[in-house]
């Protein structure tokens, strides 16, 4: 255990360090200034953050996703559909109500939801919640009748884009780009590894010839429904877009005395995800799976390694990254925009780095197609495509004008590419398209775009498409979720033009081959 436990290290130590390295630079240069209390947590969240992706990690191989997989599996071989069904909307609602990047986002737009307050966060969290639950059934719908997964993609997606037609219709075009970022958050550290095992499960059970293309998607729609679900919610929101509450940024809220309240605060938020999930869980344990005890034991091991590795990630989270993010963005706006735009394209190319479900799916695409597909490039695909969404957001920032000139665009391009590529490329792009949305992009990358966003906000005064952080700033996290549906599929793409390249010379080979060198056999 020892050993993995070292090689989890070193990973993490591969992905944070860029990062922590560039922000660094930049508190030197007269671009952005750092007190000495914010490097000191600064540099001390970096080294938790990798402490805490390492045991993540471990604990994701030990239990989330062996979990997953076996619900899936114990499931369906009940061949109890509507228990599986049933199974499948309680457990997406349950652990999307325990995500701790939801209740993050929740926090922020409280106070312009329905109710507003305590009120209107859960109601957020909840609809989003319903949203992942009705979608995770129809996904394993799709597994059990081997359905199309571009079809349902491009039909959802179209729902959505009507949506948004309505919402600008009934004056809600600021919080379009709030609604996108739900489906971006919902799939973080907590639901990814469960959510894609349980697909992995369902799909190897039921077999077939797709089994491998079938156990991805699950995400994909997952990510679409939470969308869907605060759009409608946004139609019956109240309360002035025009402010923003920035204090949550503020790094003495989380040290000093503060320091105690944070660690406890995160320890409840991971306590109530994990244990959500285990009671479930072990509801089914005695009712259907009866797994043996062995089997049981490591899961329990598993949980431990999660739950520690998410407690000291999100406080490495909470006290240097998401403050510092803030601040750096707020000041490099001041002093040079056109930096803002470079920045946030080597910071996204960075960035996805640090983030566990990456590396969850990656290792999972590896397994499932046989190498088909190598971590390394999955990875390369996803920093490129992050790197260009946060740049385009920045760009558009600057220039206030809508999401939609890039969402619409992109999702077109990702859904027509999904007929030049095979299937398996197309699901596993709408899944990475969630799984690079996750906590670290919500907590670093979206504060320093809101600091970014008010002092342009404050420069053009009433100018501009959007005269909110709402509509100005939100959208960073469905850009991030958006870029990676085209790259992974040009990845696709390449891997068919390859093959068809090799299959000409080979022929080509055949054909001009000398008769003389054949040899028969009688």
């Amino acid at each position: 255990m020892l050993k993995i436990l070292l090689s989890k290290l070193k990973e993490a130590v591969v992905s944070v360090l860029p990062v922590t390295v560039i922000v660094l630079i930049i508190s030197f240069t007269p671009l952005a200034t750092l007190t000495t209390t914010e490097t000191v947590a600064f540099v001390l969240s970096a080294v938790g953050l990798i402490l805490g992706i390492a045991l993540f990690n471990l604990g994701a191989d030990l239990a989330m996703t062996p979990m997953g997989e076996h619900v899936g599996s114990g499931l369906t071989k009940s061949k109890k559909v509507l228990v599986l069904l049933s199974v499948c909307f309680v457990m997406g609602l349950l652990i999307t109500v325990a995500e701790p990047d939801l209740s993050v986002l929740g926090e922020q737009v409280k106070d312009i939801m329905p109710g507003g307050g305590t009120v209107g966060k859960w109601l957020l969290i909840i609809t989003v919640g319903v949203g992942v639950g009705i979608f995770l059934v129809i996904a394993v719908l799709k597994i059990i009748f081997h359905k199309d997964l571009s079809s349902l993609v491009m039909f959802f997606y179209l729902m959505l884009f009507a949506l948004c037609a309505i919402m600008a219709e009934n004056g809600k075009l600021g919080l379009i780009p709030l609604s996108f970022d739900s489906g971006g958050v919902t799939t973080g550290p907590i639901t990814v590894p469960f959510i894609m095992a349980l697909g992995v499960g369902i799909s190897a059970t039921i077999g077939g010839r797709d089994a491998n293309e079938n156990s991805f998607g699950l995400i994909a729609l997952c990510s679409a429904g939470p969308i869907i679900a605060v759009m409608a919610l946004s139609l019956t929101t109240s309360g002035e877009l025009g402010s923003y509450d920035t204090s949550i940024y503020e790094i003495g809220n989380y040290i000093g005395s503060n320091f105690g309240l944070t660690v406890l605060n995160t320890v409840k938020e991971v306590a109530l995800a994990l244990a959500l999930i285990v009671a479930f869980f072990l509801v089914l344990q005695f009712t259907v799976l009866k797994l043996p005890k062995q089997k049981l034991i490591r899961i329990a091991i598993g949980i431990g390694y999660t739950f520690f590795g998410l407690v000291i990630f999100l406080i490495a989270v909470k006290v240097g990254f998401m403050p510092v993010g803030f601040k750096i963005g707020t000041q490099i706006a001041q002093s040079n925009q056109t930096l803002l735009v470079v920045l946030g394209l080597i910071l996204g190319m960075v960035v996805v780095l640090a983030e566990p479900a990456v590396h969850v799916l990656n290792k999972q695409v590896e397994e499932i197609t046989n190498g088909g597909v190598k971590k390394i490039e999955m990875l390369v695909a996803l920093s490129v495509a992050v790197g260009i969404s946060i740049g385009l957001s920045a760009i558009r920032m600057i220039f206030n004008f809508s999401i939609l000139f890039y969402l619409i665009p992109g999702y077109l391009i990702s859904l027509g590419l999904s007929f030049f590529v095979p299937k398996i490329y197309t699901a596993i792009a709408f899944d990475s398209g969630g799984v690079a949305s996750g906590p670290l992009t919500s907590s670093f990358i979206l504060p320093l775009i809101i600091g970014a966003g008010g002092v342009i906000l404050e420069a053009n005064g009433t100018g501009g498409h959007y005269q909110s952080i709402y509509g100005l700033a939100f959208g960073v996290v469905a850009m991030v979720a958006m870029t990676p549906l085209i790259t992974i599929q040009l990845l696709g793409f390449k891997a068919v033009m390859s093959a068809k390249v090799r299959a000409k010379i080979t022929m080509r080979r055949i054909i001009a081959a000398d008769d003389e060198q054949i040899i028969y056999f009688k």
